[in-house]
């Protein structure tokens, strides 16, 4: 199994970047929810990087192994190490709702997610430092194979990054169990669409239940089958 490592993170610090961000998203393909983007940076890089080559049994050293893609690892897993990655990582969140991305469409709700992400990132680094980062080398790791448009800071997209690169499995980690708490909150609220299983994606019991009851307001209208369900109405 390819593990992430701190080695990319290294690089860049010694190549002059100050703070290395990775991000990753959870969300893009559900019919239903919102897309969310996390962005992590290690709080103390050299720190991590001793305890992860250090091969131990620590719990340090267990819990660093275990940051890596999060679709490799149980919900119980992720829920598991999700409060060691905010004790670990300074961590910001963006979130972009199922009426925005009808809006402006998923990938474009999926970059400006990121956005949102870096941003409350940055702040809380300023809060908790007292540092203003304005004029920090910062070098942002995007998950994927496309750099986020219109954006000031310099990017690397990294294909496979959550496999590769520390901070964006982190990143990937807390976006993940982010939105699966969102869709546990929307489970309570909707619980004829059995969103607590399927976190808003099309298996077949949730297809089941949209024929049936129709879309919920959560649901992203401009997802098949709703644009479907919306015109056999009017006919």
């Amino acid at each position: 199994m390819i593990k992430s490592t701190f080695e990319l993170e290294q690089e860049l610090k010694k190549k002059g970047y100050q703070i290395v961000v990775g991000i990753d998203e959870a969300g893009r393909g559900p019919l239903a929810g919102p897309v969310v983007a996390a962005a992590a940076v290690p709080r103390n890089l050299e720190f991590l990087i001793s305890n992860f080559q250090s091969n131990s049994n620590d719990p340090i050293s267990k819990k660093l192994d275990l940051i890596r893609d999060s679709k490799k690892l149980s919900g119980k897993q992720r829920d598991g190490i999700f409060d060691f990655i905010q004790d670990q990582f300074y961590v910001g969140v963006g979130i972009c709702d199922q009426e925005t991305i009808d809006r402006i469409n998923i990938l474009e709700a999926t970059y400006l997610a990121a956005k949102m992400a870096v941003s409350d990132l940055v702040r809380k680094m300023k809060e908790d430092s007292g540092r203003k980062h304005e004029e920090s080398r910062i070098m942002i790791l995007f998950d994927g194979n496309k750099l986020i448009p219109n954006f000031s800071h310099e990017q690397r997209a990294i294909v496979g990054g959550d496999r590769i690169a520390k901070s964006i499995s982190a990143a990937s980690i807390v976006a993940k169990v982010t939105r699966d708490r969102i869709m546990l909150e929307a489970h309570e609220k909707y619980p004829q669409y059995g969103f607590a299983a399927h976190k808003g994606y099309g298996t077949k019991l949730h297809m089941e239940m949209i024929e049936k009851y129709g879309p919920s307001p959560i649901h992203r209208q401009s997802f098949e089958p709703m644009p479907t369900l919306a015109k056999r109405r009017k006919e």
